[in-house]
């Protein structure tokens, strides 16, 4: 399974699974999803993945940047800059018990950790 996420500024957690490879298609369809549920101006921190910077996807984010989002990219190499990287490693090492999971039983572990952000699972950044 794979997991695309946002952390809002308000504290919201904003979480999409798939059951297949996440490419530049799928993370702008996140992306337009998520512009369409915020509704404030956004400022997307992105690192420098693939999927967030393949040349063929420019006209996508053009269209993005239409719809109010604003892109900032962090240096290369520096996840301890990514917030959601901090949030991704909780997921994996802290609030998902380290056992084999069924698939759905994976899935409603990570619905669980995104209805409990903010409340049940907590992230500080001190």
């Amino acid at each position: 399974m794979n997991v695309i996420g946002a952390l809002l500024s308000s504290g919201r957690l904003m979480l999409t699974k798939l059951w297949q490879s996440v490419n530049g298609l799928w993370f702008f369809g996140f992306l337009m999803a998520l512009v369409q549920r915020v509704s404030k101006p956004l400022v997307v921190i992105l690192d420098n993945a693939s999927i967030h910077t393949a040349k063929k996807l420019k006209p996508y984010w053009d269209l993005l940047e239409e719809k109010g989002i604003r892109f900032y990219f962090l240096p290369p190499y520096s996840p301890e800059l990514n917030r959601i990287e901090l949030l991704w490693h909780k997921m994996k090492y802290e609030w998902l018990p380290f056992k084999t999971f069924m698939p759905d039983e994976l899935e409603q572990a990570i619905d669980e950790i995104g209805r409990g952000f903010g409340s049940q699972y907590t992230l500080t950044f001190c």
